[in-house]
């Protein structure tokens, strides 16, 4: 494992990364840096926010706020075609909305008001039938969320998870993560600061399924919900994984790492876009982060195809190391 590790940072030119793997009583069995990168380096984990995200919601669902089946038009008055859009839509990026936005980019403004800008958008395929991977999903759960809960997003989520865990307020969604600049208008689905330390807190709970360190958020039904694809057969339109040669479908904000996504995987993923790519896997009992961020620039071949290659190709390796 460290020998794989090592030479595809060397051969793709990373000189500041790591790796650690804890097991199913949360040991850190496994540790190793590359350069200059520790365990308590904070960096932008873009898209590894989104597995976050849906457990914040989770825990909302789980108070009796929201349901799966709630609706834009019930909690946020959209009428149209779009009233119809669910957060089981939402979560599962199938809402039928363009996926991107440029007001999730805007630092000066509310999430209140880039979701009205969202809201403006013409649709792009009725809810359910068409899976676009991208930002705007998030941004108009989260803002349900801020509805029921009267509460803005960064609160939902210190209160939520951040406070209970034990993470410092660095831990934080920014609208830009790398500049660390604007909290109103939080990039729900890609903005958290966080390091390996920090998030094996938050993965170990989505692994536990939202029983872990004496805590209960979110239902072990939604767990269970979140590993399998809800609309088996949408139309697939934007899909990171897809591009990669990937056959990965998506659940409730994470990547099903398996073949029978209808029914439910084991193994999920968040990967994101600077290469920070957290997963885990119930049937090998272990979960894993490859932490990292970095630039275009600083890897050849690109920065999601680095980390996802190697998170699959450690995989095995990772599963015989525990003797599974």
């Amino acid at each position: 494992m460290g020998a794989m590790v090592t030479s595809r940072a060397a051969a793709a030119g990373v000189t500041s990364m790591g790796i650690a793997v804890y097991d199913s009583q949360d040991r850190k069995v496994y540790e190793q840096m590359v350069g200059d990168f520790t365990p308590d380096t904070r960096v932008a984990i873009a898209s590894s926010s989104k597995m976050v995200s849906g457990t914040v919601i989770f825990d909302v669902i789980r108070q009796g706020l929201l349901s799966l089946d709630s609706t834009t038009g019930q909690v946020l008055g959209w009428t149209g075609d779009k009233a119809n859009i669910t957060l089981r839509h939402l979560l599962s990026f199938t809402s039928g909305m363009e996926p991107s936005n440029p007001c999730t980019t805007r630092v000066g403004i509310t999430l209140a008001e880039c979701v009205a800008q969202i809201a403006t958008v013409p649709m792009k395929a009725p809810p359910g039938t068409r899976f676009d991977y991208g930002s705007t999903h998030l941004q108009v759960a989260a803002r349900m969320a801020e509805v029921v809960t009267n509460k803005t997003w960064n609160t939902l989520f210190t209160q939520t998870l951040a406070t209970p865990l034990g993470l410092p307020s660095g831990v934080t969604y920014y609208t830009a993560p790398t500049q660390q600049l604007g909290t109103t208008n939080p990039l729900v689905a890609g903005g958290l600061r966080a390091s390996m330390n920090e998030y094996a807190k938050l993965l170990a709970l989505v692994y536990h399924r939202g029983r872990y360190a004496g805590l209960e958020k979110g239902t072990l039904a939604l767990f269970a919900l979140q590993t399998r694809e809800p609309y088996p057969s949408v139309v697939v339109g934007n899909s990171p994984y897809g591009e990669l040669g990937y056959p990965y479908r998506y659940g409730l904000t994470a990547w099903l790492e398996c073949t029978t996504p209808a029914t439910g995987c084991d193994s999920i993923s968040t990967p994101g876009a600077f290469g920070f790519t957290p997963w885990l896997d119930r049937h090998a009992n272990y979960y894993a982060i490859l932490g990292m961020q970095l630039g275009g620039g600083d890897v050849s071949g690109g920065v999601v195809a680095f980390s996802v290659d190697l998170e699959n190709d450690l995989k095995p390796l990772i599963e015989t190391a525990l003797g599974n």
